[in-house]
């Protein structure tokens, strides 16, 4: 897939998402080779403020791999700031937010409650095309709409592509949906075809599976998929696309083993690149992915939340593994 100058080789990319899409998390999910992963969306006026919560997000990826950069805003100074730090940063898109349904900020006015203020959104868009240098693309990300009285994705996604993105992301659920109900294929293929062909647009959307990758694919038209929830955890599910995608066999879950082997890699990032009193809450929530679904895991969960060491979380969730891997088979 290309997006203005820059190539995407696998087209799916991983969604970007607040407290989750760290860098240690984009490094586990790059190293199984997806197209492309955006940081966590991030505030254009906590940037412009110099606030360091906000802006030691801003990370580019390891080993010079590509990455973009979402943010969020709706005033044209805190908005070229945010763009211009990307840049800076090594961005190789910047991804505007118009989707996010989250109340504190649509009570801003900003995320999907852009969708609402098609004009002022459109704005916002030439603004950070005219600040970012011409091979970095703009992108937009947005919903279905604000509700199901307001189902304008088709429409917005256009105007968003004459104010110059170069893609278009589009979640299949209403802002009032929040993330309850289904995400709807209808209207990302709305959106495909109501924009011109050589813009990308990306579906997003209760993709969880390779199947489901597949479908969303067959059933919208889209030229690439953005998978968030589903990547929690399963990493894996990165390379079973890939496998499918050039017609190999798909390798499936991973064993205990390869389980641990990732586990490892994303604990000691997270322990690497990470400091402060939030490491706790990170290594917790790293193990609580890795035991999703798996036998005692909510037990697990119960545990490690009493646990207030990062080493003994830890080790907590490593024995609890070691002990799936060494238990005989029902």
């Amino acid at each position: 897939m290309r997006v203005g100058n820059l190539d995407i080789e696998l087209p799916v990319l991983l969604a970007p998402m607040a407290a989750v899409t760290d860098l240690p998390f984009r490094t586990v999910c790059e190293e199984f080779g997806l197209g492309i992963t955006i940081t966590e969306f991030l505030s254009a006026d906590a940037i412009l403020a110099g606030d360091s919560k906000t802006t030691e997000k801003m990370t580019p990826s390891l080993a010079g791999r590509p990455f973009g950069v979402q943010i969020f805003g709706r005033t044209d100074a805190p908005m070229r700031a945010a763009a211009k730090m990307a840049v800076d940063m090594g961005a190789s898109l910047v991804d505007i937010n118009m989707g996010c349904p989250a109340k504190r900020v649509v009570a801003g006015a900003c995320g999907s409650a852009l969708m609402k203020e098609a004009k002022l959104a459109a704005h916002i868009v030439r603004t950070i095309v005219e600040t970012v240098p011409h091979n970095v693309p703009v992108t937009v990300k947005h919903r279905a709409g604000w509700d199901n009285l307001h189902r304008n994705a088709p429409e917005f996604a256009g105007q968003m592509v004459e104010a110059g993105a170069q893609m278009i992301t589009v979640h299949g659920r209403t802002r009032s949906q929040g993330y309850g109900g289904r995400s709807d294929n209808q209207i990302i293929a709305a959106v495909r075809a109501a924009v011109p062909p050589h813009i990308p647009v990306v579906g997003n959307g209760d993709v969880t599976t390779p199947d489901d990758y597949m479908r969303m694919r067959e059933e919208t038209g889209c030229d690439a998929v953005m998978i968030g929830r589903g990547a929690l955890g399963n990493p894996w599910l990165f390379r079973s696309i890939r496998a499918r995608l050039n017609a190999l066999p798909d390798p499936g879950a991973p064993d205990m083993g390869e389980r641990i082997r990732v586990f490892n890699r994303h604990i000691n990032l997270i322990l690497e690149l990470k400091n402060g009193p939030k490491v706790i809450h990170e290594v917790r929530k790293a193990c609580a992915w890795y035991a999703k679904g798996l036998y005692g895991g909510s037990k697990l969960r119960q545990t490690i939340w009493k646990i207030n060491d990062p080493q003994s979380v830890y080790q907590t969730t490593l024995d609890y593994f070691t002990g799936l891997r060494e238990r005989p088979a029902a």
